[in-house]
């Protein structure tokens, strides 16, 4: 509940920033009639959503086990981190389209000082924002900050794109913010990729470490004649474990049952990220 807490509270701090810059980006994009900053600040808008959702979604994963739940509800934080994959996605989409608009049609936008002031004052609240939700994302081991940090990222990139346009545009070239915009969204569509990859590897419950160094480990254990059936899942700091080992078959269930425990104490000692370990013992010669 402590860490869900937390995750809630940087998620609180990130929405207020995001909406403020949307709406500063936005505001002004209308009064000076600029598509590109107009379109940040919408972009910057689903910073905002994204953090809204990060909120339901952190709530639910927060809940403890239950008897429909034995494992947790980690796994809905996964699940939300694809909403934000998403949503990175349909901003491509709206990048790309205001860029195609704009490379066929007479731009009416005025640039001024107070253009650049906007977009490089939003900008640099979008970089403080990034640095500190990844901070928090690796501190609360949180897949979906540091999603949502990824998200707040690519809204750095379309500023930049922003900002080389409006550079441009100055100089005489009314196409180039439209050219610059839709070639950043491609890097923006790569981001949404990688993270829709690592959250679907986590739902589908891919190997999260090496069994190769749990076998090692378990062999050393007294008793243990032998482990198969080494199988992981999770994420990378919150791993449920289940393995085989083999035992002499004359030992008496209490001794077997000791040997099991010991394998469970050695594992959480090497491995502290592994949370859960169901061992089964089984008498050496019957491995299948």
């Amino acid at each position: 509940m402590e860490r869900g807490r937390a995750v809630r509270n940087v998620l609180i701090y990130t929405l207020i920033a995001n909406l403020s810059v949307a709406l500063i980006k936005v505001l002004f994009g209308y009064l000076t009639r600029s598509i590109s900053i107009m379109s940040d600040g919408f972009h910057s808008l689903f910073d905002g959503v994204s953090n809204i959702v990060g909120l339901v979604g952190v709530s639910i994963a927060s809940h403890p086990p239950d008897k429909r739940h034995p494992y947790g509800h980690r796994k809905y934080e996964t699940l939300f981190t694809l909403i934000i994959a998403a949503m990175i996605f349909i901003t491509c989409y709206q990048i790309l389209k205001n860029g195609y608009e704009s490379l066929f049609n007479a731009s009416k936008a005025t640039v001024t000082t107070e253009s650049f002031i906007i977009i490089f004052m939003t900008m640099s609240v979008n970089i403080i924002v990034m640095l500190y939700e990844s901070r928090k994302g690796r501190e609360l081991d949180s897949e979906f900050l540091i999603a949502d940090a990824r998200h707040t990222r690519s809204d750095i990139y379309v500023s930049l794109s922003v900002l080389l346009g409006l550079i441009l545009f100055r100089a005489g070239f009314t196409k180039a913010d439209a050219a610059v915009g839709i070639v950043i969204a491609f890097f923006i569509a790569r981001m949404g990729y990688q993270i829709m990859k690592e959250a679907s590897s986590i739902l589908v419950d891919t190997v999260c470490l090496d069994t190769a160094l749990i076998e090692k480990a378990i062999m050393e254990v007294d008793g243990v004649e032998g482990c198969h059936d080494i199988r992981t899942r999770g994420t990378i700091k919150s791993i449920f474990l289940d393995l085989h080992v083999c035992v002499r078959p004359e030992l008496t269930l209490e001794e077997a049952h000791g040997i099991a425990d010991r394998v469970e104490e050695l594992i959480k000692e090497r491995f502290p990220e592994v949370v859960d370990i169901v061992v089964h013992v089984e008498p050496s010669g019957q491995q299948v």
